[in-house]
This record gives structure tokens, C-alpha cells and sequence, in this order.
């Protein structure tokens, strides 16, 4: 028990601190996730808008697809963009191994079909005269198309926030295309797995309450949001 309480006094003493080792893994973590979600939202919005508004050939099958792929294993994930970004592979020229934009492929593939399936609800879910009455009001195009996005904003900032919540604890496909390269690549999630292995339970116990507390404002917000859209 004394190295687990040693190691919580340890912990504390970086938080408060806040060495510079711990900030740049915290700042890290930032900087990858806001690069994915970036991603996530420029290709999950359009995506889910489409599959929700419109019908067209194929539409179940892309459906089963985007469903799909919110369970598809991280590492899997991993796997592929590893295959394409290597040396070896298609893109091996563009040096995104062992990267931070390397890392954010990885977590855009994650996060896009979360916010395109929560999206294509929301829209789904609008009320059909909704559409008749942008028609009738003369919008069209990129115009119907930010204003059902609007109408359903609560729903698709819960799907953003939970595709930030998935992003910025992955361990699977962070590991493989960043490498856990310490002052480059290293994040929360992975600088806890590498610091745990190796009995350094310090550091790993100051990464956690960071994440856990990241976490409990992602559901302090998704709370809200709900109850915001049910009002």
C-alpha cells in the first residue's frame, strides 16, 4: 500500500507543479485531438446530413457501413493507416508515421462515424414540415443545409462531445502511429500505459486524474446539452 499512497503524493506534487514533462503530454493530447476533431466534424457533419435529408440508391447499405464502423476495434483502425502511412505504403512519402497528424488519421476514421450517424439521427428526427417551410422561404442548397444543421444542434454537439470523449482517451491506434515518442508523440492515454508498465506510478497517476477530470466535464456538458434539447 505505501508505494500506491507515495505515488498519489507524487502525482499531486506535478499537478501542482505542472513539470514540464506533464505539460507537454497534456498539451500534446490537445493538439491531437484538436486536429481530429477538425477532421471529424469537416467529413462526419456533411455525411451525417446526407444520410439523414436525403434518400437516394444505396443509402442502407452506407448506413450499415457508418454503423459499423462505431464498433470497429481501434487497433484495426491502427493496423490500416499504418499500412497506408509506412514507408512502404501509398502515402509513405508524406512522412506521417510516428507523427501527431499521422495520429489524427487514425482518430478522425474513430470519431467521423460517431458524429455522421448521431447527425443523420438528429436530421431524421427534425420535423418534416421543417423542410417544406425552408423550401417555401426560398432556401436551398448550403442554405437548407446550415439551417437543419442548426435546428439540430443539441444532438450534434452530443455526438461531438462524444467523439472527443473516444478521441482523447485512445490508446490502440495512438500507439501504433505515434509510437509514444516522449516530447513528440506521447499522450495522456499512452504516457499512462508506458509509465504503468515501467512502475512509475506517479506520472501515470497524474495523467488519470486529468483524464478523469477532462471526462467528468465531457459529462457535465453532455448532461446539459440533453437536457437543453429536451426543453
Amino acid at each position: 500500500m505505501d508505494f500506491i499512497v507515495e505515488g498519489f503524493i507524487q502525482a499531486f506534487r506535478m499537478l501542482l507543479t505542472m513539470d514540464e514533462e506533464t505539460t507537454v503530454i497534456v498539451v500534446t493530447t490537445f493538439k491531437l485531438t484538436a486536429l481530429s476533431m477538425a477532421g471529424v466534424l469537416l467529413f462526419g457533419l456533411p455525411t451525417g446530413f446526407l444520410l439523414g435529408y436525403f434518400d437516394f440508391p444505396g443509402k442502407r447499405a452506407v448506413r450499415t457501413v457508418t454503423d459499423t464502423l462505431l464498433a470497429l476495434p481501434t487497433v484495426v483502425i491502427g493496423l490500416l493507416v499504418y499500412a497506408f502511412i509506412s514507408r512502404r505504403g501509398p502515402l509513405g512519402d508524406w512522412e506521417l508515421l510516428f507523427t501527431v497528424r499521422g495520429m489524427a488519421i487514425g482518430q478522425v476514421i474513430l470519431g467521423t462515424p460517431i458524429v455522421a450517424a448521431y447527425t443523420a439521427a438528429a436530421i431524421e428526427g427534425l420535423d418534416s414540415r421543417l423542410r417544406q417551410t425552408l423550401m417555401t422561404l426560398g432556401a436551398s442548397g448550403g442554405k437548407l443545409a446550415l439551417t437543419s444543421l442548426w435546428e439540430a444542434r443539441f444532438m450534434i454537439l452530443v455526438a461531438a462531445l462524444t467523439a472527443f470523449g473516444r478521441i482523447v482517451g485512445e490508446v490502440g491506434s495512438a500507439m501504433m502511429l505515434g509510437g509514444n515518442i516522449k516530447w513528440h508523440t506521447r499522450t495522456i492515454t499512452t504516457a499512462i500505459t508506458l509509465e504503468t508498465g515501467k512502475g512509475e506510478f506517479a506520472l501515470g497517476i497524474a495523467l488519470g486524474v486529468i483524464l478523469i477530470l477532462i471526462s467528468l466535464l465531457l459529462n457535465i456538458s453532455l448532461t446539459f446539452l440533453r437536457r437543453r434539447s429536451q426543453n
